[in-house]
């Protein structure tokens, strides 16, 4: 039974005339009469009583209309949807994020996918770090991950996001934490708070290298995985910490962003496989690279503390429904 037959039947149950039917579908009668003749041998079983009076449907006919709009129907959804997946506004896409990105540019992405993209499903999963995102694209768990420039990664092709500067998060009570602007030596001696050392950490080789520029290393570190521990820990009093400077818009009560007088930079960029990728992905790509584009710097947000964000726990797992 051919799509086309089924549409045929459905026109002259309604239209009752082969004439009128043959019109609508801007067919030939003989042709209409010659499919519909076809579908009753397939299925066994005449579809219409005819007469040179009138056409009626038969019981069989009656009950295949249902039939027949469901096929039509279950057609037309299909025909959507391979079009919504071949123009990439329909998909299944997992998105990881570095930490310090999990804060200010996964909650963009998501309200803009879910607003302009509704019928792309994403997983997205936070406060990762940069070898467990390149390893997940190479291994398919990421579609797309966000995360600190490093060392190259075969498989991994990245677009640079944004260059944004280094600050420092002291404890509110540190004698330094009312200062308009410090330089990086003047931690000095401070136990340092810091992402793990591990191939391919971007954030623990930077903090490091910059302390060197700077004439000295950290007597102690204190490691921990999560951006958001790391502000915790610092608030605490266990030490100091460099990040980056979109981490600001985690507001923590005991802790404080001070400006480095040093231009110390990071680079933040968008990793995907080489091959392989879908429409769905490109199009959630885009929108990654249009909300970091729209990204306001935390130093300038105005003093009533427009655009913070409030903390909230490290993000394991977060999933905008289809």
């Amino acid at each position: 039974m051919e799509l086309r037959q089924v549409r045929y039947f459905l026109t002259l149950a309604e239209e009752c005339h082969f004439g009128r039917a043959a019109a609508r579908l801007n067919v030939a009668q003989p042709a209409l009469s010659q499919q519909i003749k076809q579908l009753e041998r397939e299925l066994g079983t005449p579809l219409f009583d005819r007469s040179t009076r009138h056409v009626e449907l038969t019981e069989a006919g009656r009950h295949l209309i249902g039939y027949a709009r469901t096929l039509l129907s279950e057609a037309e959804r299909a025909r959507v949807h391979m079009t919504e997946l071949a123009t990439g506004r329909a998909g299944h896409v997992s998105v990881g994020f570095i930490g310090t990105a999990t804060y200010d540019v996964l909650p963009r992405v998501a309200r803009t996918v879910r607003a302009r993209l509704p019928r792309i499903t994403l997983d997205l999963r936070g406060e990762l770090l940069t070898p467990q995102l390149t390893d997940g694209l190479l291994d398919g768990t990421y579609d797309l991950a966000v995360f600190r420039s490093g060392a190259d990664t075969e498989g991994v092709s990245s677009t640079p996001l944004r260059t944004e500067p280094l600050v420092a998060v002291l404890p509110a009570h540190h004698p330094l934490a009312s200062a308009g602007q410090i330089s990086l030596g003047s931690l000095a001696g401070e136990p340092f708070v810091i992402h793990p050392a591990q191939a391919r950490s971007a954030m623990y080789d930077r903090v490091l290298s910059a302390c060197r520029r700077a004439g000295f290393r950290p007597p102690s570190l204190v490691e921990v995985s999560e951006t958001a521990t790391l502000v915790v820990l610092v608030a605490a009093g266990h030490g100091v910490a460099l990040v980056p400077e979109s981490v600001q818009s985690l507001r923590l009560d005991g802790a404080t962003y001070v400006p480095l007088a040093e231009t110390e930079t990071i680079d933040l960029v968008l990793g995907r496989r080489a091959l392989r990728n879908s429409p769905s992905v490109q199009q959630v790509a885009s929108v990654i690279e249009e909300c970091v584009n729209a990204y306001v710097s935390p130093s300038r947000h105005t003093s009533d503390g427009a655009g913070a964000v409030a903390f909230r726990p490290p993000v394991g797992h977060s999933r905008t429904p289809p």
